[in-house]
């Protein structure tokens, strides 16, 4: 079993990892860490590797707290939700932990929400957590 969170590099997404770390301390379980892009044209070279120096960091800051963790960057043309719910079938989660950002109902609308599929689709249960 593990609990899996979706990474970004925000404040929600820094809420969300610290969120799943505790839980994980508090389950005696492995932490999937995952940082879903679709890749394509927005998606260069000088990118990927602020990512991955990120997720890098992430790793060493997980590694001295003693967790047993796993990261995965993930650029397959999925949406993060598609990608969050995929490894969560894999590894037969626990539940999902997500960092919540305020939207207004407009950018909701012409948006979409990649949380809210991740509510809604989810096999297992999801955490969804809000930044300081």
């Amino acid at each position: 079993m593990a609990i899996v969170v979706g990474y970004v590099a925000t404040k929600e997404g820094r809420a969300a990892l610290k969120r799943a770390a505790e839980e994980c301390v508090l389950r005696g379980t492995k932490l999937v860490v995952i940082s879903s892009h679709r890749g394509g044209r927005d998606f260069d070279a000088d990118e990927a590797a602020r990512f991955e120096s990120e997720l890098d960091r992430i790793k060493g800051v997980l590694q001295e707290r003693g967790l047993e963790h796993e990261v995965r960057q993930l650029v397959r043309g999925n949406d993060p939700a598609e990608d969050l719910i995929s490894v969560a079938e894999q590894e037969k989660a626990d539940f999902i932990v997500i960092g919540l950002r305020r939207r207004s109902p407009v950018g909701k609308l012409i948006l979409g929400s990649n949380a809210q599929r991740i509510l809604l689709d989810a096999s297992c249960p999801v955490l969804a957590v809000k930044a300081d």
